[in-house]
C-alpha cells in the first residue's frame, strides 16, 4: 500500500466518538470492536465513568485492542472532539422530528468509502439516554440502524460493531471511480459549518426574520435543509458572505 493509499483509507480517515459513556467496559468493548474491523481512531466526550483508558474493566473487555484505548483522547466538547472531521454521523435508534437525513449503515459506508475527500465520523451517545437533539441536529446524516421494531436497542460496543464491519466491507470493496460530472470542492469542516450557523442565525435576527426570544423551529429547520447538500467550503463561504453583508446594511 502506497503512501497516497494509506493516506486516503477509510480505515485512516473515519473516526469514532463516544460522547458521555457511563461504563468503562463499553470504552474497552467498543475498541476491540474497532480493531476487529481495522479501525483505530477513538474519542471519548467527557464520559462518566473515571479513567476509562486504564479502567481493569475497561482493559478487561478490549481484550487484544489496549493498543486502540491507549490511543483514544478524551476532549470535553463535541466540537473538539470532531476537530479535523468534516463529515458527522449522530447513531440513534430514536428518530427526530428535525434530524438530518436518516441512512442505513451500508448507506453511510458506501458513501465515506468512495468519498475519499471526506473526513467522517461516527458519533454515539450515552448507554441511556443517547445522544442529545443538539448534538444529532448539528450532524450530516442520522444512522437508523434497522431492528427489530419491539426491541431495537442495541448495546453500544454492538452498534460500533455494525458499523465499523459495514465500513470495512465498503472500504474493501471493488474499485470505486470518482465520480466525474461537474466539479467537487473540498468539504466544509464541522466547525466551519457550525460558524456559518451561528452567523447566519445572526444575520437571520438583525433583518427581524428570526426573533431571537422566540426562536421556534427555523434553525433546527435550515440545518436540516443543509444537511442534505454536504456543504463544500467555498459554499460555507459564500453563505457567510450573504450573512456579514446583510449585518453591515443594518449597521
Amino acid at each position: 500500500m502506497n503512501p497516497t493509499e494509506t493516506d486516503t483509507s477509510l480505515f485512516k480517515r473515519l473516526r469514532f466518538v463516544l460522547v458521555e459513556t457511563s461504563r468503562a467496559g463499553n470504552v474497552g468493548s467498543v475498541a476491540r470492536a474497532m480493531k476487529t474491523m481495522g479501525f483505530s481512531d477513538l474519542v471519548l466526550v467527557a464520559p462518566r465513568c473515571a479513567d476509562p483508558l486504564v479502567d481493569p474493566e475497561a482493559v478487561a473487555f478490549a481484550s487484544g485492542a489496549r493498543d486502540v484505548l491507549e490511543g483514544a483522547r478524551i476532549v470535553g466538547t463535541v466540537a473538539e472532539a470532531l476537530e479535523g472531521c468534516n463529515f458527522a454521523a449522530a447513531v440513534s435508534a430514536r428518530l427526530r422530528e428535525f434530524s438530518p437525513p436518516v441512512w442505513g449503515p451500508r448507506a453511510f459506508s458506501a458513501h465515506v468509502a468512495e468519498k475519499v475527500d471526506l473526513r467522517p465520523a461516527l458519533i454515539l451517545g450515552n448507554e441511556r439516554v443517547g445522544l442529545p437533539n443538539d448534538i444529532v441536529e448539528g450532524c450530516n446524516v442520522l444512522i437508523n440502524i434497522p431492528a427489530n421494531p419491539s426491541y431495537s436497542s442495541l448495546n453500544l460496543s454492538q452498534a460500533v460493531q455494525v458499523l465499523a464491519y459495514e465500513c470495512r466491507l465498503a472500504a474493501e470493496g471493488e474499485n470505486r471511480t470518482q465520480s466525474g460530472i461537474g466539479f467537487h470542492g473540498e468539504a466544509a469542516s464541522m466547525a466551519q459549518v457550525d460558524g456559518m450557523y451561528a452567523h447566519l442565525e445572526e444575520a437571520l435576527v438583525a433583518i427581524g426574520f428570526l426573533d431571537a426570544d422566540n426562536p421556534k423551529k427555523l434553525m433546527p429547520r435550515l440545518k436540516r435543509l443543509f444537511a442534505r447538500t454536504q456543504l463544500e467550503t467555498e459554499e460555507v463561504n459564500i453563505l457567510r458572505g450573504i450573512a456579514r453583508q446583510i449585518l453591515r446594511s443594518k449597521e
